[in-house]
């Protein structure tokens, strides 16, 4: 399938989002190639209890493509109204969902991640236009949030409570796990597929209903994922969507009808989510920023670590919560240094549509320029610069929002580089004297997503793996995010709440436990005021 999108985009300067608007809007499912800018750009639609409908709200916001700085739709700001609409067609559709049979929740699933297959081109395509990565990357994306769905189809098994026969003399116990209600989901721009999929699947195949609000940055892929859930048998009224920016935020942080929000960001954004909703009653999981480090030992094989190092460093343009954006050489870092500059100075930065392309554009010009003032600091700060992206100018796309890949070494931990999160194409070099010494700046930073080690020692690999505070280990592995039997468990100030996405996490942040107690027997005569217990008198 990858190659039939490289296929049908190649040569395309151009590329509208049509690819998310639906054929009831009287604008085609596909991608189609111009070299014309829209005069009257797509406008993106709310799904509210099951019908795609046009939001009545005069302001919006314009979808840029990155690589082109083409509008190529336009994002409405919800109302309230239409939110409010959206909630109560979720909550009027729980209870009759809750009380579907698992197993024909699970077909639903079953169906739906069939049907991502069938699509996964459009999707892989539409991520691209819209938020600029390649389509070998997009259709990445849409792959870790399949996983999830098919995850999702073996709920009958993972909501399983649990039984405790004659806990008593003729008394049993039993527990279930049922669902909360109405959920809601607050996603980022960097994975507009894989974000959406960690959110609603899991929760509807549990019973609840969810209203999901896309990154106004890119909400295709998730117009074409309600399509396709509708289409796979999806009640209406269980998926709803909105849109918007603070407002539509704060409104689902202080519904009371919403029971539990999920969402993936920034710091920012997402302790003032994990604080509102906290304070309103509901149950959050807020996955946010990182600094993901890698420890390099002297032993490392040297082909593999630096081959990962430059993937995890540089793919999707560093826009990766989970991006290996810092480096700590053990022992020296000159010799591995001058090979890493090599490698990176080997991938292609183009559009994400162009065939050969290894990084496409960030997000926006704000995004850019914000990257190139960290480089900056650093530089200022005394960090070397060993290979410079951000003048990069692509032929063909000159007005693109590209950065090529950038390295910065002789970084310290008091640097504004290192302490803030860059999300760019940017690879920090840091040396430590001793393997101590490396697992201190890697415990001292306040994230906790993700940490790897690149040896060959068994012995340093058990030392790192126990003594390292990042809640994701990757061990002669850059990117440790776990498949989804696993859940994506980041720590320390990469995460807020209790319950993380996916795996037994994931179902136990949708699902409330209940506990029966009973007792079918003659029951004694008269009446005893005791604390009942166990024990016999």
């Amino acid at each position: 399938m990858l190659k039939l999108s490289i296929q049908r985009a190649r040569n395309l300067k151009d590329l509208k989002a049509q690819i998310f608007a639906l054929r009831s809007f009287g604008v085609s499912t596909a991608a189609e190639p111009s070299t014309k800018h829209l005069s009257n750009p797509p406008r993106v639609p709310n799904l509210i209890d099951g019908t795609f409908v046009n939001s009545q709200s005069s302001a919006s916001i314009d979808l840029i493509n990155p690589a082109t700085q083409e509008v190529v739709s336009q994002v409405p700001l919800t109302t309230n109204e239409e939110f409010k609409a959206a909630v109560s067609a979720a909550k009027q559709a729980f209870p009759a969902w809750r009380n579907t049979p698992v197993t024909t929740r699970q077909r639903v699933m079953l169906k739906f991640q069939d049907l991502i297959r069938r699509d996964i081109d459009k999707l892989a395509l539409n991520i691209t236009t819209e938020q600029g990565k390649t389509l070998k990357d997009a259709q990445g994306d849409v792959f870790r949030g399949l996983e999830v769905v098919e995850h999702a189809c073996g709920m009958a098994t993972l909501q399983m409570g649990e039984y405790v026969s004659n806990v008593s003399n003729g008394i049993d116990t039993f527990s279930i796990r049922e669902p909360l209600g109405v959920c809601a989901g607050i996603c980022p721009f960097n994975f507009p597929a894989m974000i959406p999929l960690w959110m609603f699947p899991i929760a509807v195949t549990c019973g609840n209903t969810y209203v999901l609000k896309p990154s106004e940055k890119d909400p295709g892929a998730s117009i074409i994922l309600a399509e396709l859930a509708l289409e796979a048998g999806l009640p209406k009224g269980v998926l709803n969507i909105v849109h918007g920016t603070h407002d539509i935020v704060n409104s689902i942080c202080d519904d009371d009808a919403i029971r539990a929000v999920s969402f993936v960001g920034s710091n920012t954004a997402g302790m003032h989510i994990y604080g509102r909703a906290a304070a309103n009653g509901k149950r959050v999981q807020s996955n946010m920023g990182a600094k993901n480090h890698a420890i390099v030992m002297p032993d490392a094989s040297e082909d593999a670590a630096l081959n990962a190092i430059v993937a995890a460093g540089f793919g999707a343009a560093g826009q990766r919560c989970m991006a290996l954006s810092t480096v700590v050489f053990v022992g020296g870092a000159k010799s591995w240094e001058k090979k890493l500059v090599e490698r990176a100075k080997a991938l292609k930065v183009n559009a994400g549509i162009e065939p050969d392309a290894d990084l496409g554009p960030v997000i926006s010009k704000q995004a850019k320029e914000r990257i190139c003032r960290l480089v900056q600091s650093g530089v200022e700060s005394g960090a070397k610069l060993l290979l410079d992206g951000r003048d990069i100018v692509v032929p063909g796309y000159e007005q693109g929002n590209f950065i090529g890949p950038t390295i910065l070494s002789g970084v310290t931990t008091d640097m504004e580089c290192y302490k803030e999160e860059i999300f760019g194409p940017v690879l920090l070099c840091l040396e430590a004297d001793s393997f101590e010494e490396a697992i201190k700046i890697v415990n001292r930073n306040k994230y906790g997503n993700g940490a790897s080690i690149f040896t060959t020692s068994g012995a340093a690999a058990r030392k790192f793996q126990n003594e390292i505070e990042a809640g994701q280990v990757g061990i002669n592995v850059p990117i440790p995010v776990p498949l989804p039997f696993f859940s994506f468990t980041g720590s320390k100030a990469s995460f807020a709440g209790d319950l993380n996405f996916y795996g037994k996490a994931g179902v136990n942040f949708f699902t409330q436990i209940k506990t029966v107690t009973q007792q079918w027997k003659d029951l004694p005569g008269g009446v005893n005021l005791a604390m009942p217990t166990s024990q016999k008198a």
